[in-house]
C-alpha cells in the first residue's frame, strides 16, 4: 500500500473566491414566522456570513489539522485520506474511527487524543488506543469516487485493507451515522480481524428479520412510530441525497451561504443543543466543518454515498447476526434511535449503556463520555485479541 504523508493547505485564490462570493450573496425573502419552522433563518446565517468573510481564521484550522499526522493512501485504486496517531501506554489497541454526515474526520478533532493518550487525560494509560481516522470517499481531503459502487460494503472493504497495510492483524473499529453503517459492514467482512465493534447510532437503514423473531415489544413499537414520523417530518435532505443529489449539488457547490444553511439546519436539529446551535457548538465550530466541505469542493460526492448506501441496505435473513461483540452508546438527543431489543435482533450487543446528554454528533459534542465508552467497550476484548 503507497502511504504518503499529507498536509492542509487550501489555495489563497480559493479563499479570496470564498469571501468574494460571501460578499455578494443574494438572500432570499423570508416570510414572518417561527425560526427554524422552515429551515435555516438569516439572522442565524447573517451572522455566521459576516464572521466567515471577515473574521473566521481557515489558516488556525489547517495548523490544527497539520499538527496532527495526516496521509494519503492508494487503496485498491482509491486515494484516501486518514489521520493515524500511535497510542502512548503499554500495548495500544489498534481502533479505526468512521465519521458520517454532514461530518468529516473533524468531528474526531477532541476525542483522538484523550483515545490515543489516555493518562494525559485523567485515565489509564492501558486504555490507550492506536487511532485510525479516515476521511469517507467522496469526503473532505479524499477523493471522490468516479463511478458507481463506492457504498458502505466497499467502503469497509477499503478501511479493512486499509489496516492490513497499516501492519494491524487485530483491531476494533468506532462509528456513528454512515460510521455505524461501515464498522458493522467491517465486522460482516472481516469477522477474524475485527474484535469487536462500538457504535454511537445504528444505521438507519437496519431493518432485522421481525418475521422470524419474537413479535415487537412496546418499546419497540414505539420506536417504529418515532422513526416514521422521523422521517416524514425531518428526512426530506435524505430523500433528495438517496435519489437526486447531483441537482441539489450545482447550488450546494456554488454557494458558500446555500452550503452552510444545508449543514447548519442539520447540526442545529441532530445536536443536544436545546434548539440554540451556540449552546453547543461556536461560530467558528460550524464554520471550520463548513469550510472543509467548501475549499475541498466535496458536498457533491458526499451526498452521493446516499444514493450508493440505497441500493445495499442494512437488511438481514433469518439467522443472519453481526458476528462479533457490539457496544452502544445511546446518546440523549439521537433520534431516531432503537431501544436495545431492537438491536440485539442481529447485533450481539454486550454493552449498551444510556448516556444522559449529547446528539448525534458524540465525538464532537462530548468527547469525554464517548471516550469512556470506548474504553470500557474495548477493555476485556483487548485481552482476548493478545
Amino acid at each position: 500500500m503507497n502511504v504518503r504523508p499529507f498536509r492542509a493547505e487550501a489555495s489563497e485564490a480559493d479563499l479570496e473566491d470564498l469571501r468574494t462570493r460571501l460578499a455578494r450573496t443574494r438572500w432570499p425573502d423570508e416570510p414572518e414566522d417561527e425560526p427554524w419552522r422552515l429551515g435555516a433563518p438569516s439572522a442565524v446565517l447573517r451572522g455566521l456570513v459576516e464572521r466567515w468573510r471577515d473574521g473566521f481564521d481557515w489558516r488556525r484550522v489547517e495548523a490544527r489539522i497539520n499538527a496532527v499526522p495526516n496521509f494519503l493512501a492508494e487503496v485498491d485504486g482509491a486515494r484516501v485520506h486518514f489521520q493515524h496517531v500511535r497510542g502512548r501506554g503499554p500495548k495500544p489497541f489498534p481502533l479505526i474511527v468512521t465519521h458520517g454526515w454532514p461530518g468529516s474526520f473533524l468531528e474526531m478533532e477532541r476525542i483522538l487524543p484523550l483515545l490515543a493518550d489516555p493518562a494525559a487525560h485523567g485515565a489509564d494509560t492501558a486504555d490507550a488506543f492506536d487511532v485510525v481516522v479516515p476521511s469517507l470517499p467522496g469526503y473532505g481531503y479524499s477523493d471522490p469516487p468516479s463511478r458507481r459502487g463506492t457504498n458502505p460494503i466497499r467502503i469497509a472493504r477499503l478501511w479493512r485493507d486499509l489496516m492490513a497495510g497499516l501492519g494491524y492483524t487485530r483491531f476494533g473499529a468506532q462509528g456513528g451515522d454512515w460510521g455505524a453503517a461501515v464498522s458493522t459492514r467491517l465486522a460482516m467482512e472481516d469477522p477474524a480481524r475485527v474484535a469487536g465493534i462500538h457504535l454511537n447510532y445504528i444505521p438507519g437503514s437496519y431493518v432485522p428479520p421481525l418475521e422470524a423473531g419474537p413479535p415487537l415489544t412496546a418499546a419497540e413499537e414505539a420506536f417504529v412510530r418515532e422513526r416514521d414520523r422521523w422521517r416524514e417530518e425531518e428526512g426530506a435532505y435524505g430523500h433528495v441525497q438517496a435519489t437526486r443529489p447531483q441537482t441539489a449539488a450545482y447550488g450546494l457547490t456554488d454557494s458558500p451561504v446555500g452550503l452552510l444553511a444545508w449543514i447548519v439546519e442539520k447540526l442545529r436539529g441532530w445536536s443536544d443543543c436545546g434548539g440554540d446551535l451556540f449552546a453547543r457548538f461556536s461560530a467558528d465550530d460550524v464554520l471550520a466543518h463548513v469550510t472543509l466541505y467548501w475549499v475541498t469542493g466535496s458536498i457533491a460526492s458526499s451526498m452521493r454515498l446516499y444514493a450508493e448506501g440505497r441500493e445495499v441496505p442494512l437488511r438481514f435473513a433469518p439467522g443472519e447476526r453481526v458476528p462479533v461483540p457490539c457496544g452502544v452508546a445511546r446518546f440523549a438527543a439521537e433520534a431516531p434511535m432503537p431501544p436495545r431489543e431492537w438491536a440485539e435482533r442481529v447485533y450481539d450487543v454486550v454493552r449498551w449503556t444510556e448516556l444522559p446528554r449529547g446528539g448525534h454528533f458524540a465525538a464532537w459534542e462530548e468527547p469525554e463520555l464517548l471516550a469512556e465508552e470506548i474504553r470500557a467497550f474495548f477493555r476485556p476484548l483487548r485481552a482476548l485479541s493478545a
